[in-house]
Protein backbone atom coordinates (compact mmCIF):
# COMPACT_ATOMS: atom_id res chain seq x y z
CA UNK A 1 0.00 0.00 0.00
CA UNK A 2 1.20 3.52 -0.64
CA UNK A 3 1.57 6.33 1.81
CA UNK A 4 -1.88 7.68 1.05
CA UNK A 5 -3.61 4.49 2.11
CA UNK A 6 -7.39 4.83 1.82
CA UNK A 7 -9.27 2.45 4.07
CA UNK A 8 -12.89 1.41 3.46
CA UNK A 9 -15.66 2.63 5.78
CA UNK A 10 -15.66 0.78 9.08
CA UNK A 11 -11.86 0.51 9.23
CA UNK A 12 -8.86 2.73 9.96
CA UNK A 13 -5.24 3.16 8.86
CA UNK A 14 -2.49 1.61 10.99
CA UNK A 15 1.31 1.86 10.57
CA UNK A 16 3.19 -1.36 11.35
CA UNK A 17 5.47 -1.08 14.41
CA UNK A 18 8.41 -3.20 15.53
CA UNK A 19 7.17 -6.52 16.91
CA UNK A 20 3.76 -6.39 15.22
CA UNK A 21 2.07 -9.50 13.84
CA UNK A 22 -1.40 -9.80 12.35
CA UNK A 23 -2.37 -12.09 15.23
CA UNK A 24 -1.27 -9.50 17.82
CA UNK A 25 -3.05 -6.69 15.95
CA UNK A 26 -6.23 -8.77 15.69
CA UNK A 27 -6.17 -9.31 19.47
CA UNK A 28 -5.40 -5.65 20.20
CA UNK A 29 -8.22 -4.28 18.04
CA UNK A 30 -10.86 -6.95 18.61
CA UNK A 31 -10.87 -8.42 15.12
CA UNK A 32 -9.48 -11.49 13.30
CA UNK A 33 -6.46 -12.18 11.11
CA UNK A 34 -8.77 -13.19 8.25
CA UNK A 35 -10.68 -9.91 8.53
CA UNK A 36 -7.45 -7.90 8.33
CA UNK A 37 -6.23 -9.88 5.31
CA UNK A 38 -9.62 -9.46 3.58
CA UNK A 39 -9.33 -5.64 3.47
CA UNK A 40 -5.62 -5.63 2.62
CA UNK A 41 -5.35 -7.49 -0.73
CA UNK A 42 -1.83 -8.74 -1.39
CA UNK A 43 -0.61 -8.33 2.19
CA UNK A 44 1.97 -10.94 3.26
CA UNK A 45 1.38 -11.78 6.96
CA UNK A 46 4.90 -13.21 7.16
CA UNK A 47 6.67 -10.16 5.76
CA UNK A 48 5.22 -7.10 7.49
CA UNK A 49 7.46 -4.04 7.14
CA UNK A 50 7.94 -1.40 9.82
CA UNK A 51 6.16 1.73 8.59
CA UNK A 52 3.90 -0.24 6.23
CA UNK A 53 0.36 1.18 6.31
CA UNK A 54 -2.52 -1.27 6.43
CA UNK A 55 -6.23 -1.15 7.19
CA UNK A 56 -7.69 -2.56 10.41
CA UNK A 57 -11.43 -3.42 10.63
CA UNK A 58 -13.33 -1.51 13.29
CA UNK A 59 -13.32 1.98 14.73
CA UNK A 60 -10.06 3.92 15.06
CA UNK A 61 -8.49 3.52 18.51
CA UNK A 62 -9.40 6.04 21.14
CA UNK A 63 -6.92 8.86 21.83
CA UNK A 64 -7.18 9.53 25.55
CA UNK A 65 -6.97 13.09 26.92
CA UNK A 66 -4.20 14.17 29.26
CA UNK A 67 -4.74 12.82 32.77
CA UNK A 68 -6.21 9.52 31.57
CA UNK A 69 -4.99 6.27 30.04
CA UNK A 70 -6.37 3.73 27.55
CA UNK A 71 -7.95 0.46 28.63
CA UNK A 72 -9.18 -2.46 26.50
CA UNK A 73 -12.44 -4.02 27.69
CA UNK A 74 -12.18 -7.68 28.69
CA UNK A 75 -14.79 -10.34 29.25
CA UNK A 76 -16.70 -9.67 32.49
CA UNK A 77 -15.74 -5.97 32.78
CA UNK A 78 -18.29 -3.42 33.98
CA UNK A 79 -17.79 0.31 34.48
CA UNK A 80 -18.52 -0.13 38.18
CA UNK A 81 -15.81 -2.80 38.53
CA UNK A 82 -13.34 -0.69 36.52
CA UNK A 83 -14.09 2.38 38.63
CA UNK A 84 -13.31 0.40 41.79
CA UNK A 85 -10.20 -1.17 40.26
CA UNK A 86 -8.70 2.17 39.19
CA UNK A 87 -9.92 4.36 42.05
CA UNK A 88 -12.35 6.50 40.09
CA UNK A 89 -16.13 6.71 39.51
CA UNK A 90 -18.53 5.53 36.82
CA UNK A 91 -19.52 9.16 36.22
CA UNK A 92 -15.88 10.16 35.66
CA UNK A 93 -15.37 7.32 33.18
CA UNK A 94 -18.50 8.12 31.18
CA UNK A 95 -17.58 11.84 31.18
CA UNK A 96 -14.37 11.24 29.16
CA UNK A 97 -15.94 8.58 26.92
CA UNK A 98 -18.78 10.40 25.10
CA UNK A 99 -21.34 8.02 23.67
CA UNK A 100 -20.21 5.02 25.71
CA UNK A 101 -23.04 2.67 26.66
CA UNK A 102 -22.32 1.28 30.15
CA UNK A 103 -24.76 -1.56 29.51
CA UNK A 104 -23.25 -2.66 26.21
CA UNK A 105 -19.49 -2.83 26.68
CA UNK A 106 -17.80 -4.90 23.97
CA UNK A 107 -14.80 -7.14 24.50
CA UNK A 108 -11.88 -5.42 22.72
CA UNK A 109 -13.49 -1.97 22.96
CA UNK A 110 -10.94 0.74 23.92
CA UNK A 111 -12.00 3.34 26.46
CA UNK A 112 -10.26 5.98 28.58
CA UNK A 113 -9.88 5.74 32.35
CA UNK A 114 -9.34 8.94 34.41
CA UNK A 115 -6.11 9.19 36.39
CA UNK A 116 -2.86 7.29 36.12
CA UNK A 117 -2.63 3.50 36.04
CA UNK A 118 -1.38 2.45 39.46
CA UNK A 119 -0.20 -0.95 40.55
CA UNK A 120 1.16 -1.79 44.00
CA UNK A 121 3.59 -4.67 43.74
CA UNK A 122 4.38 -6.88 46.73
CA UNK A 123 7.79 -6.88 48.42
CA UNK A 124 10.38 -8.68 46.36
CA UNK A 125 8.94 -7.52 43.04
CA UNK A 126 8.73 -4.34 40.98
CA UNK A 127 6.32 -2.64 38.58
CA UNK A 128 6.94 -2.92 34.84
CA UNK A 129 5.07 -1.21 31.98
CA UNK A 130 4.39 -3.46 28.99
CA UNK A 131 6.14 -2.27 25.82
CA UNK A 132 5.30 -3.09 22.20
CA UNK A 133 6.74 -6.49 21.30
CA UNK A 134 6.93 -7.78 24.89
CA UNK A 135 6.04 -11.38 25.73
CA UNK A 136 6.05 -12.99 29.15
CA UNK A 137 8.69 -15.44 27.98
CA UNK A 138 11.00 -12.59 26.89
CA UNK A 139 10.37 -10.71 30.15
CA UNK A 140 11.07 -13.83 32.19
CA UNK A 141 14.40 -14.28 30.43
CA UNK A 142 15.26 -10.59 30.69
CA UNK A 143 14.59 -10.40 34.43
CA UNK A 144 15.87 -13.89 35.33
CA UNK A 145 12.52 -15.30 36.42
CA UNK A 146 9.83 -17.60 34.99
CA UNK A 147 6.53 -17.11 33.20
CA UNK A 148 4.80 -19.01 36.03
CA UNK A 149 6.27 -16.66 38.65
CA UNK A 150 5.07 -13.60 36.71
CA UNK A 151 1.57 -15.05 36.30
CA UNK A 152 1.41 -15.87 40.01
CA UNK A 153 1.99 -12.18 40.82
CA UNK A 154 -0.56 -10.97 38.28
CA UNK A 155 -3.87 -12.87 38.69
CA UNK A 156 -6.00 -12.71 35.55
CA UNK A 157 -3.13 -11.67 33.30
CA UNK A 158 -3.58 -13.19 29.84
CA UNK A 159 -0.10 -14.01 28.46
CA UNK A 160 -1.53 -14.05 24.94
CA UNK A 161 -3.11 -10.60 25.16
CA UNK A 162 -0.59 -8.27 26.79
CA UNK A 163 -1.66 -4.64 26.48
CA UNK A 164 0.93 -1.99 25.70
CA UNK A 165 1.00 0.45 28.63
CA UNK A 166 -0.37 -2.06 31.15
CA UNK A 167 1.60 -2.21 34.41
CA UNK A 168 2.41 -5.64 35.82
CA UNK A 169 4.56 -6.95 38.65
CA UNK A 170 7.84 -8.76 38.00
CA UNK A 171 9.53 -10.93 40.66
CA UNK A 172 12.96 -9.74 41.79
CA UNK A 173 14.72 -6.43 42.37
CA UNK A 174 13.93 -3.46 40.14
CA UNK A 175 16.59 -2.84 37.47
CA UNK A 176 18.62 0.35 37.83
CA UNK A 177 17.59 3.57 36.11
CA UNK A 178 20.40 4.33 33.72
CA UNK A 179 21.70 7.91 33.45
CA UNK A 180 21.42 9.93 30.24
CA UNK A 181 23.95 8.73 27.71
CA UNK A 182 23.79 5.09 28.78
CA UNK A 183 21.57 2.06 28.10
CA UNK A 184 20.51 -0.92 30.26
CA UNK A 185 22.07 -4.32 29.62
CA UNK A 186 21.10 -7.69 31.12
CA UNK A 187 23.99 -9.98 32.07
CA UNK A 188 23.96 -13.32 30.25
CA UNK A 189 25.83 -16.56 30.71
CA UNK A 190 29.54 -16.15 29.95
CA UNK A 191 29.57 -12.35 30.22
CA UNK A 192 32.55 -10.52 31.70
CA UNK A 193 32.96 -6.74 31.94
CA UNK A 194 35.99 -6.98 29.66
CA UNK A 195 34.02 -8.84 26.97
CA UNK A 196 31.06 -6.46 27.30
CA UNK A 197 33.36 -3.41 27.08
CA UNK A 198 34.92 -4.76 23.87
CA UNK A 199 31.55 -5.58 22.36
CA UNK A 200 30.13 -2.10 23.02
CA UNK A 201 33.26 -0.09 22.25
CA UNK A 202 33.81 1.15 25.79
CA UNK A 203 36.09 0.34 28.75
CA UNK A 204 35.73 -1.57 32.00
CA UNK A 205 36.52 1.65 33.89
CA UNK A 206 33.71 3.52 32.10
CA UNK A 207 31.23 0.75 32.94
CA UNK A 208 32.26 0.71 36.61
CA UNK A 209 32.00 4.51 36.78
CA UNK A 210 28.25 4.46 36.03
CA UNK A 211 27.53 1.34 38.09
CA UNK A 212 28.61 2.22 41.65
CA UNK A 213 29.14 -0.87 43.79
CA UNK A 214 29.24 -3.26 40.82
CA UNK A 215 31.57 -6.19 41.55
CA UNK A 216 33.18 -7.20 38.22
CA UNK A 217 34.04 -10.59 39.70
CA UNK A 218 30.50 -11.42 40.79
CA UNK A 219 28.26 -10.70 37.81
CA UNK A 220 24.91 -12.52 38.03
CA UNK A 221 22.92 -13.85 35.09
CA UNK A 222 19.82 -11.62 34.77
CA UNK A 223 21.47 -8.71 36.58
CA UNK A 224 20.87 -5.34 34.84
CA UNK A 225 23.73 -2.89 34.52
CA UNK A 226 24.19 0.39 32.64
CA UNK A 227 26.50 0.72 29.65
CA UNK A 228 27.93 3.97 28.28
CA UNK A 229 26.35 4.74 24.93
CA UNK A 230 29.42 5.15 22.75
CA UNK A 231 28.91 6.07 19.12
CA UNK A 232 30.99 3.77 16.88
CA UNK A 233 33.25 5.19 14.19
CA UNK A 234 31.13 5.49 11.07
CA UNK A 235 33.00 7.40 8.33
CA UNK A 236 30.64 8.22 5.48
CA UNK A 237 27.87 6.10 7.03
CA UNK A 238 24.89 6.71 9.29
CA UNK A 239 24.47 5.93 13.00
CA UNK A 240 21.36 3.89 13.81
CA UNK A 241 19.84 3.28 17.26
CA UNK A 242 18.67 -0.29 17.89
CA UNK A 243 14.90 -0.52 18.49
CA UNK A 244 13.01 -3.25 20.42
CA UNK A 245 12.52 -6.25 18.15
CA UNK A 246 15.39 -5.37 15.79
CA UNK A 247 17.60 -8.07 14.27
CA UNK A 248 20.55 -7.61 11.94
CA UNK A 249 18.54 -9.21 9.14
CA UNK A 250 15.66 -6.78 9.68
CA UNK A 251 18.00 -3.77 9.82
CA UNK A 252 19.90 -4.93 6.72
CA UNK A 253 16.62 -5.36 4.83
CA UNK A 254 15.42 -1.89 5.80
CA UNK A 255 18.65 -0.26 4.59
CA UNK A 256 18.98 -2.53 1.54
CA UNK A 257 22.43 -3.82 2.51
CA UNK A 258 23.76 -7.23 3.51
CA UNK A 259 24.12 -8.59 7.03
CA UNK A 260 27.79 -9.13 6.21
CA UNK A 261 28.22 -5.42 5.39
CA UNK A 262 26.61 -4.51 8.71
CA UNK A 263 28.92 -6.80 10.65
CA UNK A 264 31.96 -5.51 8.77
CA UNK A 265 31.03 -1.94 9.71
CA UNK A 266 30.55 -2.92 13.38
CA UNK A 267 33.50 -5.14 14.44
CA UNK A 268 32.70 -7.21 17.53
CA UNK A 269 28.92 -6.70 17.21
CA UNK A 270 27.11 -9.77 18.53
CA UNK A 271 23.98 -10.31 16.37
CA UNK A 272 22.40 -12.41 19.13
CA UNK A 273 22.75 -9.66 21.75
CA UNK A 274 21.44 -6.46 20.21
CA UNK A 275 20.41 -4.02 22.96
CA UNK A 276 17.66 -1.40 22.44
CA UNK A 277 19.38 2.00 22.57
CA UNK A 278 22.68 0.59 21.31
CA UNK A 279 24.06 2.57 18.35
CA UNK A 280 25.52 0.86 15.32
CA UNK A 281 26.98 2.04 12.03
CA UNK A 282 25.05 1.69 8.79
CA UNK A 283 27.78 1.73 6.12
CA UNK A 284 27.55 4.18 3.25
CA UNK A 285 25.63 2.74 0.33
CA UNK A 286 27.22 2.91 -3.10
CA UNK A 287 24.55 3.65 -5.67
CA UNK A 288 24.75 5.18 -9.11
CA UNK A 289 22.05 7.70 -9.94
CA UNK A 290 21.32 9.44 -13.27
CA UNK A 291 22.73 12.95 -13.08
CA UNK A 292 24.38 11.97 -9.77
CA UNK A 293 21.17 13.00 -7.96
CA UNK A 294 21.86 10.98 -4.79
CA UNK A 295 19.86 11.90 -1.68
CA UNK A 296 20.05 10.67 1.93
CA UNK A 297 16.71 10.49 3.72
CA UNK A 298 16.44 12.62 6.86
CA UNK A 299 14.51 12.05 10.08
CA UNK A 300 10.76 12.55 9.61
CA UNK A 301 10.82 12.47 5.81
CA UNK A 302 8.49 10.31 3.74
CA UNK A 303 8.13 9.57 0.04
CA UNK A 304 5.45 12.24 -0.31
CA UNK A 305 7.33 14.90 1.67
CA UNK A 306 10.52 14.38 -0.36
CA UNK A 307 8.56 14.54 -3.62
CA UNK A 308 6.89 17.76 -2.49
CA UNK A 309 10.15 19.27 -1.25
CA UNK A 310 11.93 18.74 -4.57
CA UNK A 311 8.84 19.35 -6.73
CA UNK A 312 8.95 15.92 -8.36
CA UNK A 313 6.38 13.14 -8.35
CA UNK A 314 6.39 10.21 -5.94
CA UNK A 315 5.90 7.86 -8.90
CA UNK A 316 9.08 9.17 -10.59
CA UNK A 317 11.07 8.58 -7.40
CA UNK A 318 9.86 4.99 -7.20
CA UNK A 319 10.71 4.39 -10.88
CA UNK A 320 14.30 5.47 -10.20
CA UNK A 321 14.53 3.17 -7.17
CA UNK A 322 13.29 -0.28 -8.25
CA UNK A 323 12.06 -2.40 -5.36
CA UNK A 324 11.88 0.58 -2.99
CA UNK A 325 8.60 0.77 -1.08
CA UNK A 326 7.12 3.81 0.68
CA UNK A 327 7.71 2.04 4.02
CA UNK A 328 11.45 1.86 3.22
CA UNK A 329 11.87 5.63 3.53
CA UNK A 330 13.87 5.68 6.76
CA UNK A 331 16.58 8.09 7.98
CA UNK A 332 20.03 7.33 6.59
CA UNK A 333 18.87 5.43 3.51
CA UNK A 334 20.28 6.67 0.18
CA UNK A 335 17.98 7.00 -2.83
CA UNK A 336 18.05 8.42 -6.34
CA UNK A 337 15.99 11.48 -7.22
CA UNK A 338 14.82 12.73 -10.62
CA UNK A 339 16.29 15.99 -11.88
CA UNK A 340 15.78 18.14 -8.84
CA UNK A 341 14.36 21.61 -8.58
CA UNK A 342 15.36 23.94 -5.77
CA UNK A 343 13.81 22.56 -2.56
CA UNK A 344 10.85 24.50 -1.22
Amino acid sequence: MNVSTQCPPGSFVYSIQSGDTLFRLAQTYGTTVNAIIAINPGINPNALQIGQRICIPGAAPVVCPEGSFPYVIRRGDTLFALAQQFGTTVAAITAINPGINPNALQVGQRICIPGEPTVTCPAGSFAYTIQRGDTLFALAQRFNTTVSAILALNPGLDPNALQVGRIICIPGAAPPTCPTGSVPYVIRSGDTLFAIAQRFGTTVSAILAINPGLDPNALRIGQTICLPQVAPACPGGTLYTIQPGDTLFLIATRFDISVGALQAANPGLDPTRLVPGQRICIPAQTITCPGNNVYTIRTGETLSSIAERFTVSAADILVLNPGLRPSDFIPGRTICLPTMQAPV
